[in-house]
């Protein structure tokens, strides 16, 4: 996989960070998520994870061709919290 840096939000030196990959995807970093409520009620399969994110993050999408708008509520973005910080859940990557 080949990834190509699109962005970085950071507060205090928290830095989630945006990449586009060669196989028409997102990577997303950020925080994993630990805390037992937001987790209670999701499913996360074998093989994945859950992640928070600054919303202000997917403004960098517009490097890519997109609007850099978040428009939809659905998974892959599985919780919005009360500060606006997205929950993000998808496959963990493992490529070298």
């Amino acid at each position: 996989m080949r990834i190509w840096f699109l962005g970085r939000e950071t507060d205090h030196g928290d830095s989630p960070t945006l990449y586009a990959t060669d196989r028409g995807s997102y990577l997303v970093q950020g925080w994993k998520v630990s805390d037992p409520e937001i987790l209670s009620t999701l499913e996360v399969p074998t093989g994945e994870t859950v992640v928070e994110i600054y919303a202000r993050l997917m403004s960098h999408l517009v490097k890519d061709g997109l609007s850099g708008i978040v428009t939809s509520w659905v998974a892959p973005i599985v919780y919005v919290k009360q500060n606006g910080n997205l929950v993000i859940q998808g496959r963990r990557v493992t490529d070298r």
